[in-house]
């Protein structure tokens, strides 16, 4: 597994959006132990940020089998709402993109389990975008993160919360070129970021 950045190295906004992906400890959603998020400038480059948390739970063998984390791991991570207290501030100004709604599921099943408020979010589904650009890939295998990496030649490393966000994130930006819109045109939010940066097109 990659190195862990420290919460004081959050990149500093403003950004187009910001995808974030969670790993989970167990089948319990609010068991996030890792927590990674891509953020997008306004020439489209991608700056990401991934930190461990140490869920205070059990890990089920089959999680830690998936992404490689286990309770040694996270022993001297941030707990969820020492993580989330820094990141929050960040997220809350910017539109979301999660790929499927399991990372929006996570953050207010951990957000409950520590009695925390829940953050007003504004998400987008990828895998909805993904839909409308790329059609043909229903029934062709689909649009789950390891499909679309073989379809169009992504290059990250699955279960890796900040590599899941940053695909999300290439995704998304890819079809913006592939539908000819701006993010706030496919994002499917009628919700307006705080900061709204000029799209640039590849």
């Amino acid at each position: 597994m990659a190195g862990q950045s420290p919460l004081s190295t959050l990149p500093a906004g403003p950004f187009r959006f910001i995808a974030l992906d969670v790993e989970t400890a167990s089948r319990d959603s609010a068991s996030i132990c890792q927590i990674g998020i891509a953020c997008v400038r306004s020439d489209n480059h991608i700056e990401t940020f991934t930190t461990y948390v140490n869920p205070e739970q059990s890990f089920a063998p089959f999680n830690t089998e998936l992404h490689g984390i286990s309770a040694e791991t996270v022993a001297t991570a941030p707990s969820f709402p020492e993580a989330w207290g820094q990141l929050k501030p960040l997220l809350q100004l910017h539109h979301l993109v999660q790929h499927s709604g399991f990372d929006s599921k996570a953050i207010s099943a951990a957000c409950r389990a520590y009695r925390l408020p829940n953050a007003d979010l504004s998400w987008s589904d990828s895998v909805k975008i993904a839909r409308r650009a790329w059609p043909e890939f229903k029934g062709n295998g689909g649009h789950g993160l390891a499909n679309l990496k073989r379809q169009l030649g992504l290059s990250f490393r699955h279960h890796d919360a900040g590599e899941d966000a940053r695909a999300a994130a290439e995704v998304v930006l890819l079809a913006e070129g592939q539908l000819g819109q701006s993010f706030d045109r496919i994002s499917g939010t009628a919700r307006k970021a705080q900061f709204s940066l000029p799209l640039q097109l590849p």
